[in-house]
């Protein structure tokens, strides 16, 4: 047998690995749109990332196969997720340009990770205010994410709560983040350091505050403290402390209610997803969803 040199050894464990992850992506993209895309529908919300990338193929595949003819517009949460949909040769069409009073179909993102109660973190691209603009203007926001995004608890393995703030306001956002528990907080700098800090597309900084791991809803009803004390945050509360905080623009921690909730009271859409699709490495895929009430299913 064989035997590859040494040297060669990681770099084909690392490749073996990104096109482990990058099919589970597809499979995951392709599932969700099959379950959640309407071609009758007019508006469709497209998020930011790699993974989006699937949903597209995925969706162009769709209106391929079915000779799809309505003009069916697409909202991009960026200028990434914006030249995904032109080089599918589908129609953007800017957030503030829909029409007063409609809402997306549905809303299709990614996330950075994604906890049992189907609350998530995003901000990993800096996308974070127009991916929530779009999430809570759609009836439904459906995340596609491989199974490395899946954790019992928000924190387990991302890092840190991607924060939207003010480029003046950074050092007195940075020093309440302290005060609040996270002592490591810090800007995000760009891709070249030397450059400065990230700009995000409102011309914004990002800042990262890492925390202890997040508690859930259930788990402060089950008495465990959320307060703050000693670093330890439930979602709602600390997202709620962050959001408060001079400067803040948004705070990359999508809670609360998902869109079925949030019409069923009346309102429009909600920051959390109403299905979670998790691309598996064994080539399956692993779907949580809300029902219209507050349950959890997992399939």
């Amino acid at each position: 047998m064989e035997t590859l040199p040494a040297n060669s050894r990681p770099t084909t464990s690392r490749a073996m690995t990104t096109n482990l992850v990058e099919e589970a992506k597809r499979l995951a993209g392709i599932r969700a749109v099959s379950e959640h895309f309407d071609p009758s529908a007019r508006y469709v919300g497209i998020g930011s990332g790699t993974t989006i990338i699937y949903v597209v193929e995925a969706i162009k595949e769709v209106i391929k196969q079915r000779n799809i003819t309505n003009n069916i517009q697409f909202v991009p949460t960026g200028y990434q997720s914006r030249q995904v949909i032109v080089d599918a040769g589908l129609t953007p069409i800017a957030f503030d340009s829909l029409p007063d009073g409609v809402m997306l179909e549905v809303a299709f993102d990614g996330a950075d990770e994604v906890d049992e109660e189907l609350n998530c973190i995003k901000g990993g691209g800096a996308c974070l205010f127009q991916e929530k603009l779009v999430a809570t203007r759609a009836k439904k926001f459906v995340c596609v994410a491989d199974y490395r995004k899946n954790q019992s608890r928000l924190l387990t393995s991302w890092p840190s709560v991607p924060i939207e703030v003010a480029p003046m306001a950074a050092r007195t956002v940075i020093t309440a983040l302290r005060a609040l528990g996270s002592p490591a907080t810090k800007v995000r700098s760009g891709i070249l350091a030397k450059a400065g800090p990230l700009k995000t597309d409102q011309d914004f900084f990002i800042v990262d505050a890492p925390f202890k791991p997040l508690l859930t809803a259930s788990d402060v009803r089950n008495g465990q403290d959320g307060s703050g004390k000693d670093g330890v945050w439930d979602i709602e509360t600390l997202c709620q402390k962050i959001k408060m905080i001079s400067g803040v623009l948004e705070v990359g921690l999508f809670v609360g209610k998902n869109g079925y909730e949030t019409q069923a009271e009346g309102g429009q859409g909600g920051q959390k997803p109403v299905a979670a699709y998790f691309g598996m490495a064994d080539g399956s895929v692993e779907v949580r969803r809300a029902r219209p009430g507050t349950s959890l299913d997992n399939v």
